[in-house]
């Protein structure tokens, strides 16, 4: 197992939640704690890695704008996982996603979690 410090979220509300905000919120909170963090986008919180979902979507007002919050966890060196279910079920495919953000399912993030990470859900 490695030394550094692991975060998994896994973010279950789609654009227009606040507790999905808050997920963001947290896992950049990991970040300036020295946790590396892994987003697990599923359900409805898949879209959040659609090209343009995010642009508009502030639902936490004192919060930075999510598109913020998403970018530094891609220049963390995090990753950003998306249900390849939930995505297709929403018609989602690859060229769909923002950059930065990957089809993953759960052996991915669960291999995140063997190695020691700790997990949140909103």
């Amino acid at each position: 197992m490695s030394d550094t410090k692991k975060l998994v979220v896994v973010v279950t509300r789609g654009c227009d939640d606040e507790r999905s905000s808050v997920a963001w919120s947290v896992a950049n909170g990991g970040i300036a704690s020295g946790y590396q963090v892994t987003m697990f986008l599923v359900s409805s919180g898949a879209d959040w890695a659609r090209k343009g979902a995010a642009v508009n979507a502030r639902p936490n007002p004192l919060d930075p704008p999510v598109t913020e919050m998403m970018q530094n966890v891609i220049d963390s060196g995090g990753s950003i996982f998306v249900c390849p279910p939930c995505a297709m079920v929403r018609g989602y495919e690859k060229e769909d996603l923002i950059e930065g953000a990957e089809l993953a399912g759960s052996t991915a993030m669960l291999g995140v979690v063997s190695e020691g990470a700790k997990t949140l859900t909103f």
